[in-house]
């Protein structure tokens, strides 16, 4: 099927009620990525599995997971993608390990960003280690759509929190990536207060744990990584405001950047306004 340039090419609608019938069909036939949040959240997550999961061979575990959402209530956005991803992870438990290979394959490279976002819930094995669980969701850290990349980091958020001193130490690695999507995932990944998620409480009160990350990202040349960095340090600084101001005063004389500069003004906002 050949998508229209113009619809490839959309700015996206600002409301859901201004997307283009045709454009929503697309979307939820997994035909054509989200460009927006908008429309991500858009998306219909049981008419999009209605129409990808016979076309991946899994007819069979169609209307068991459909039954399962239609449980649940949830039909678009985060929630709907946490719970499919995790049901697929699921019902592939029945498969060989190469036929379970294949579907996260096609999965995670499926034109969809809505259906590679149900692939970063599809590898949840206890007993994985922290470092293959990571190895599995860093091409998801890397994607080049916004979406999948936001869900990628949620998507292993609490295995981080459980172990973030390990987390620490291999996230350290991923803040020397020349991507400056994985460079910006080793810190979005373990903020204090994460938007959609649970706080880590240790961070909140411990943020200095983090230092290493920090330190290698403190004068970063990309505004996307150093929009995290900021946010980090903003988090950080609404339960350790002392020490947020005492790390930027040492930045600021350490590393006299505008990239820096930028960092530090985003990291005090909150202690500005109090």
């Amino acid at each position: 099927m050949v998508v229209k340039e113009e619809i490839l090419h959309r700015k996206g609608a600002r409301k859901a009620s201004d997307i283009p019938t045709e454009v929503l069909t697309l979307l939820n036939q997994g035909k054509i990525e989200s460009v927006n949040l908008t429309e991500w959240q858009a998306v219909h997550h049981s008419t999009l599995l209605k129409n990808v999961l016979p076309s991946i061979g899994l007819e069979e575990k169609l209307e068991f997971i459909l039954t399962e959402v239609e449980k649940q209530k949830v039909e678009t956005g985060m929630k709907a993608i946490r719970l499919i991803g995790s049901l697929l992870d699921k019902v592939l438990m029945d498969e060989s390990d190469i036929k379970k290979e294949e579907l996260i394959n096609i999965c995670a490279h499926h034109v969809s960003d809505s259906v590679r976002c149900w692939a970063t819930f599809m590898n949840k094995h206890n007993d994985y280690s922290l470092e293959e669980k990571l190895l599995y969701i860093r091409p998801f850290a890397a994607d080049h759509h916004f979406g999948v990349r936001e869900i990628a980091w949620m998507s292993i958020r609490e295995d981080l929190a459980a172990n973030i001193e390990i987390s620490v130490d291999l996230l350290s690695e991923w803040a020397k990536s020349e991507d400056e999507n994985i460079r910006r995932f080793s810190l979005e990944s373990i903020r204090p207060r994460g938007v959609w998620t649970k706080h880590i409480e240790l961070l909140k009160e411990e943020p200095q744990i983090v230092l290493p990350i920090l330190n290698l990202l403190k004068s970063d040349a990309s505004k996307y990584v150093q929009d995290s960095v900021g946010n980090w340090l903003n988090d950080a600084s609404k339960t350790q405001p002392e020490w947020v101001v005492n790390l930027c005063d040492e930045w600021q004389k350490e590393s006299p950047t505008k990239a820096t500069e930028r960092i530090i003004k985003k990291a005090q906002r909150t202690i500005v306004k109090s």
